[in-house]
């Protein structure tokens, strides 16, 4: 059974701020990106089962990115980390406002926020605080 993944975005201010420092990241537009984090998820098998890491942007989910696998990595202080490894591709989705965490959070399916797809490609994305009250009354 298929479960996500929710995570702050912290120091990212936009949808676009965390794409561009993921481009940035990249060594290769084609692979992988990482996400390096203390802990290793107890639910791996169902996350890896079709799930997706939501980024929490400015207290609104604004962005997914699909869950590939996690591979172990160990810090420079001898730590052992989590490394996060996300298909490159950010997907925009329909805010939904959260409140801060530490870590993450698993999240059911069925209250996932869905794609959010664009009618027009000139057609300028609504703020983040604009998109989220919106979401919140059911018109997006």
């Amino acid at each position: 059974m298929t479960i996500h993944m929710v995570k702050l975005c912290v120091g990212i201010d936009s949808f676009e701020h965390l794409q561009s420092h993921r481009e940035a990241q990249a060594i290769s537009p084609e692979l992988p990106t990482e996400h390096v984090t203390r802990m290793w998820p107890k639910r791996e098998a169902e996350l890896l089962d079709g799930g997706s890491l939501f980024w929490v942007i400015k207290g609104v989910i604004q962005a997914r990115q699909q869950l590939l696998s996690f591979e172990e990595r160990i810090g420079a202080d001898g730590i052992r980390r989590c490394a996060i490894l996300l298909n490159p591709t950010l997907v925009r989705t329909q805010p939904a406002t959260r409140r801060a965490f530490q870590g993450w959070r698993y999240l059911q399916p069925q209250d996932a926020p869905a794609d959010l797809h664009r009618q027009k490609s000139t057609e300028e994305p609504l703020p983040a605080h604009l998109a989220a009250a919106l979401g919140e009354i059911g018109v997006l």
